[in-house]
């Protein structure tokens, strides 16, 4: 079981069902293989398949403004530039289907995938998680948290029945699969105690519920709390309902058929960065380094949240995102 999960989380992962707790296999598209029990994509067996292309493309998860993010990433662009000896190309993505389908056809080489495509990425584009932004002490994550307007009448869950909630897509973990999952045992039972509208992203969600346009909305406090400090919204005009304990926040991948002298060169880049001093570490306040992590023991949390909830990493599985 993954050591930063909480007791919530574990009871979550308990209550999956008996045939989860069996020995996983992989969900794999039937282009990869995983021959040694790790759950994701092998290397490539034939060594003319590994690729170490000139340029390396890079892209960060959907935000609202790419543009910003990307001089947020040019410290640490220009230092993985700098350890792999590769130029690299920042990869501004419009959607998580995008990002991932980037990865699958081979135009995208590394990418921070968000917490719930984590596991699409890994299924479908052969993705392999290997680092997550962290404190010193080694703690990761990010709380799910449901905010509303400062004078509502929503006090407390149950009070979400018979409003309109934004949940953020399909496929997110806090802003739609962690909720359905969730709320239940906590009084309301999502598209059907409450109406469920799909904003598109923990961006929108927040913008809609400080305009009126949604009543409340799940959300990862990484991203409001981001929001918060760029002055995207007051948050004086909101306020938490509820939030829950950590989940694991965006993976940091590379393509399964990397050479793994690249792989190498990649993740030294990545567990080397120094955040202090940079946009980086302006930007996402409480990490200052990347952790390895693997996603067999992180993400089994998540796993098994989306095995709740019926998902299943098919590329119409993806399409509902």
């Amino acid at each position: 079981m993954l050591r930063h999960t909480t007791s919530l989380l574990v009871s979550l992962a308990l209550s999956a069902g008996a045939a989860f707790a069996q020995e996983e296999t992989a969900a794999l598209d039937s282009q990869y293989t995983d021959s040694d029990g790790d759950l994701v994509a092998d290397a490539p067996a034939d060594a003319g398949d590994l690729k170490d292309p000139g340029t390396l493309v890079f892209a960060y998860t959907p935000v609202e403004d790419p543009a910003i993010y990307e001089d947020i990433w040019e410290p640490f662009i220009a230092h993985l530039e700098e350890v792999t000896g590769k130029d690299v190309q920042f990869f501004a993505v419009q959607s998580n289907s995008a990002e991932v389908e980037a990865m699958r056809s081979g135009r995208l080489h590394i990418a921070g995938f968000s917490t719930g495509p984590t596991p699409f990425a890994v299924n479908l584009a052969g993705a392999v998680p290997f680092a997550i932004m962290g404190a010193d002490d080694g703690q990761f994550g990010y709380k799910l948290q449901i905010y509303t307007q400062a004078d509502s009448d929503i006090k407390e869950v149950p009070d979400l029945a018979g409003k309109r909630i934004a949940h953020t897509s399909p496929t997110s973990n806090s802003g739609n699969l962690a909720p359905r999952a969730l709320f239940p045992d906590l009084g309301v039972v999502p598209d059907t105690d409450y109406e469920v509208v799909y904003s598109g992203s923990h961006d929108q969600s927040m913008l809609g519920v400080v305009a009126g346009d949604y009543d409340a909305a799940p959300v990862a406090s990484e991203v409001v709390d981001r929001m918060a400090e760029r002055g995207l919204y007051d948050p004086a005009e909101v306020r938490i309902v509820w939030e829950s304990d950590p989940f694991p926040t965006t993976s940091y991948a590379y393509a399964h058929d990397l050479t793994p002298e690249l792989k190498e060169k990649i993740e030294q880049a990545f567990f080397s960065f120094d955040f202090a001093g940079t946009a980086l570490g302006e930007e996402f306040s409480g990490v200052s380094k990347f952790i390895p992590i693997t996603y067999k023991d992180q993400w089994k949390v998540i796993r098994q949240i989306q095995k709740a909830n019926g998902v299943e990493y098919t590329p119409a599985g993806l399409a509902a995102e």
